[in-house]
């Protein structure tokens, strides 16, 4: 059955996955604010700022215009930044109240609402009212844009608290190179993709500093124990971070150079500035906010986070790279199971 779904956001993973539900057969409308954009993917079918030289199917419709974008629509799908959730879920209500639709709210992003510390399945529920909405499903997973956009094998996993939306976001996204596995662990797979890209970035600092793949490794295995940590302590399934939104994601982010958080870290490794590297980056870095957040969360519950600390004293407190990792590697011994 034919499905109309609206996409809101259209960088890289919005615009792609927009142009892979088409592919699969559904009716959809990306939205984005802004007007060039839009008339570029109608006009061209390209988003070269976002994803350079690929074209998208023709069937695919883009619009500012959140009224049309939301007309008649079955599932709504979110990949805007952390910081605008919150705005565009009330934004979106407002139509929904008019047009009498009741979607299943589905988000691909990745991050923790700053201030509140917020996972954006928590922020969702409290701005779409239940009457306006059948479910809240989250579809995360190491997944680039990039190679999505090449039909490169990937596989990822749809979580919700109701199994049967979660089956549902399965069969809207699957096909033979996207397959897509269901779990009802929603605070696990939020957890797990926020919380990656702050690993993310040492990963790449520790690159840009020059070291080799036997301190990625480690960065990245001790790192996905803080990680853990801190979900559990929130309620989290620990298999979930051995899972696809938890190590799977962890991996591809924190080792690939499609990654801004990845790239962004590198760039602090090799000397630049935190402000210099968010000029010149040109798109969001959810690392950096969510390293924020991260850091706050654990102080809160009380949770050994060293490599997430010294991150934050990297990006918030203008430590200097080398000298962090140096102070991680002299701590004092301890157990690895602690």
């Amino acid at each position: 059955m034919v499905k109309k779904v609206a996409v809101l956001g259209s960088g890289s993973w919005g615009s792609i996955l927009a142009n892979m539900l088409v592919e699969n057969g559904n009716k959809v409308v990306a939205w984005t604010n802004m007007e060039e954009q839009a008339k570029e993917l109608n006009e061209k079918h390209t988003n070269e700022h976002y994803v350079p030289g690929f074209t998208y199917e023709k069937d695919l419709i883009a619009t500012t215009d959140l009224e049309m974008a939301l007309d008649g629509v079955d599932a709504v799908l979110f990949v805007v930044p952390t910081k605008v959730m919150r705005l565009v879920a009330q934004q979106m209500v407002s139509v929904l109240e008019k047009n009498g639709a009741k979607p299943i709210i589905i988000h691909a992003s990745k991050g923790l609402e700053l201030g509140t510390h917020k996972r954006l399945s928590q922020v969702l529920e409290e701005e779409i009212p239940e009457q306006n909405r059948s479910a809240i499903a989250v579809l995360s997973g190491p997944s680039h844009a990039e190679e999505v956009a090449k039909k490169d094998l990937t596989l990822v996993t749809a979580a919700s608290a109701d199994l049967e939306a979660a089956k549902t976001v399965q069969e809207l996204f699957m096909n033979k190179y996207f397959r897509v596995y269901t779990n009802n662990d929603v605070i696990g797979v939020e957890m797990g993709a926020a919380l990656k890209n702050v690993i993310a970035i040492g990963a790449g600092a520790l690159h840009g500093l020059g070291y080799g793949d036997d301190a990625k490794a480690a960065l990245i295995t001790r790192g996905l124990a803080e990680i853990s940590r801190l979900g559990v302590a929130f309620g989290a399934k620990p298999l979930t971070f051995i899972g696809l939104s938890g190590v799977g994601d962890l991996i591809v982010t924190a080792t690939s150079v499609h990654s801004r958080n990845w790239r962004a870290g590198n760039e602090l490794g090799q000397g630049m500035s935190l402000q210099e590297v968010i000029d010149t980056m040109g798109m969001v870095i959810e690392g950096v906010p969510s390293t924020k957040a991260a850091y706050e969360l654990a102080q809160q519950k009380n949770i050994s986070m060293p490599i997430t600390e010294s991150i934050y004293d990297v990006l918030y407190n203008g430590k200097d790279v080398k000298s962090v990792v140096a102070d991680l590697m002299e701590r004092e011994g301890k157990s690895e199971l602690d």
